[in-house]
């Protein structure tokens, strides 16, 4: 069934109430194991109705925000979340208290009620209020970004295309393209800042309810982070300033002076080379066709797939007013089918879709007949299942690219291993804001230049409208919306690479090693993961050392 024609009907929560209230009884008053396993299933069988609701009701909204009825619908979903997950809480103390809890574990993975006792934690019926609070303000940035627009070359575009600019060649475009997005970004500055303050707030209300001393704790909680905490972040977060942050601003500086560039900025930092970006040479349709080409010669596996989604319509690319920016992969759990949300603009981030988005794909395919409170593991896992699957598809570029194939694969392993210092810097910036709440709009703005300046050092926002003021986390999306998500691309990203050197080495043993780690979802943690598919994990002593010397010598090659 195609994803536009799935029936939707509105999940009432009374329903859910009843069911899950029927269920925590059963675990309650069970006489054995069974009883309780039994209302287990019964408990999952209502999730799964619930959340594939919820999800259809989000994809729709997402791709029109101006559709008023999915935005009611939106808004039932958001007001109702936390009342879920307090239902889910309670049934979570049944099972961690039941008699049959040893016996349970053999049925359930233990990684299950070790998730059932961080919600104990996160969850309370205190911050249901709050929780509703900071959905609805999420869903105001959303509609805000989604409905921006920007006047740019004559044109008014959302902010996704506009950005497709800072890639292009010419410079005196890039600059002008950098100009309009700070400019159309200025127009709405109080706004952003008001949302943000909001936002802060109500969290750091919910972690002083819960008893925490900032919402730091309670972001990790949230998080479900089952085998690494604040320390080990904290320590990779060095390592990224020690070991990664002067190769990359050497090898930074080197691509600067072949560019002709004196004072390198921030609108310089996609652009690789003085001949011209690599870009798709291939409209819409046929970079779906030799996708297709692609995933068949890759596996069947990853074929199937593709194969369905594209028959499903489960691809929605085209940008368009009113359409959420960026891009996501869900997945429907009822139907088993998954969707994946884009915004072509003409780039090498297109090529990045039907790849990174995949990846995501692939292990939420995998996921359905899995376990579906574990799912496909933590966001660092998942980011992992993603960004290493655009490594994999390396031997075709060709394809895409045609003779600029190893351009693509130059700057999209530069852009790679540049990232992570940007996704530290997004990290910190967090935990600098949740750990100071009270900060002012302007103080926030300034602690983000100074990381800017401690990770980045070779870039610069000066004179540039608006982002010169330490605005630019104002668009990345996750610091609004998901707080402590984004060093999981982080340390994603260094498995990802991994996968890059083990590919080169032995393609099919490499994959293989990444089909199981995608296979194995949440029901392994993560280091163990890492353990399983040969790599060393991110928080190893040496591990973003190895990368600061592989790297260098690949991007050579190119």
């Amino acid at each position: 069934m195609k994803i536009k024609d799935l029936p939707y009907s509105r999940y009432d929560i009374k329903k859910v109430e009843q069911e899950f209230k029927a269920s925590t009884e059963a675990v309650k008053n069970a006489k054995n194991a069974d009883e309780a396993l039994a209302a287990h299933d019964n408990m999952l069988k209502v999730m799964g109705g619930f959340t594939t609701m919820a999800t259809i009701t989000n994809i729709r909204f997402s791709l029109n925000s101006f559709d008023e009825f999915y935005e009611k619908e939106q808004e039932y979903y958001d007001s109702v979340m936390p009342i879920f997950t307090e239902l889910y809480n309670d049934f979570g103390k049944a099972m961690l208290a039941s008699p049959f809890v040893d016996e349970l574990k053999k049925s359930i993975s233990p990684l299950v009620f070790e998730k059932y006792r961080m919600l104990a934690l996160s969850s309370d019926p205190r911050i249901i209020e709050d929780k509703q609070k900071e959905a609805e303000i999420i869903v105001e940035y959303n509609k805000l970004m989604a409905e921006m627009v920007f006047e740019f070359n004559g044109e008014e575009m959302p902010l996704s295309v506009l950005r497709g600019y800072l890639a292009e060649g010419n410079r005196d475009v890039r600059k002008a393209a950098c100009e309009a997005m700070g400019k159309g970004m200025s127009k709405h500055a109080d706004k952003l800042d008001d949302i943000y303050d909001r936002l802060v707030h109500v969290r750091d209300n919910m972690a002083k309810k819960l008893g925490f001393k900032s919402f730091i704790e309670l972001g990790y909680l949230n998080m479900d982070r089952m085998d690494y905490d604040r320390n080990m972040v904290e320590k990779f977060r060095t390592s990224v300033l020690t070991d990664l942050v002067p190769v990359i601003t050497d090898i930074k500086k080197q691509l600067a002076a072949k560019l002709g560039i004196d004072n390198y900025m921030f609108y310089d930092d996609a652009v690789c080379f003085t001949d011209g970006e690599p870009k798709p040479i291939i409209d819409k349709d046929e970079i779906f066709r030799r996708g297709q080409l692609m995933y068949d010669e890759m596996s069947p596996i990853t074929g199937e797939l593709f194969k369905k989604m594209v028959a499903e319509d489960a691809f929605d690319v085209d940008a368009r007013k009113g359409k959420w920016g960026g891009g996501y992969c869900t997945a429907i759990e009822d139907y088993r089918q998954t969707f994946i949300l884009a915004n072509f603009n003409g780039s090498s981030d297109d090529i990045d879709v039907i790849t990174h988005e995949f990846g995501h794909a692939l292990a939420m395919d995998m996921a359905f007949d899995g376990d579906r409170e574990l799912d496909i593991g933590g966001c660092e896992t998942a980011e992992c299942h993603s960004m290493s699957m655009e490594f994999l598809c390396w031997p075709y570029m060709d394809r895409f690219f045609g003779k600029d194939a190893d351009k693509y694969r130059y700057k999209h392993l530069l852009a790679a291993i540049s990232f992570i210092p940007y996704g530290t810097i997004v990290d910190e910036f967090q935990h600098i804001v949740y750990a100071n709440p009270d900060l002012t709009p302007a103080q926030r703005n300034e602690e983000y230049l100074k990381l800017e300046r401690k990770y980045r050092p070779y870039l610069s926002f000066e004179g540039i409208p608006y982002l010169e003021k330490g605005t630019r986390w104002q668009y990345q999306m996750h610091i609004y919306e998901t707080p402590f998500y984004y060093i999981d691309y982080c340390l994603a990203q260094t498995i990802a690479l991994g996968f890059l050197v083990e590919s080169r080495k032995d393609y099919k043993d490499a994959f293989g090693r990444y089909l199981e780690f995608c296979k194995a979802g949440g029901t392994v943690p993560f280091s163990k993961l890492c353990d399983r598919a040969g790599l060393v994990s991110p928080f190893a002593e040496g591990a973003l050392k190895k990368i600061a010397t592989v790297v260098p010598d690949i991007l050579k090659e190119f």
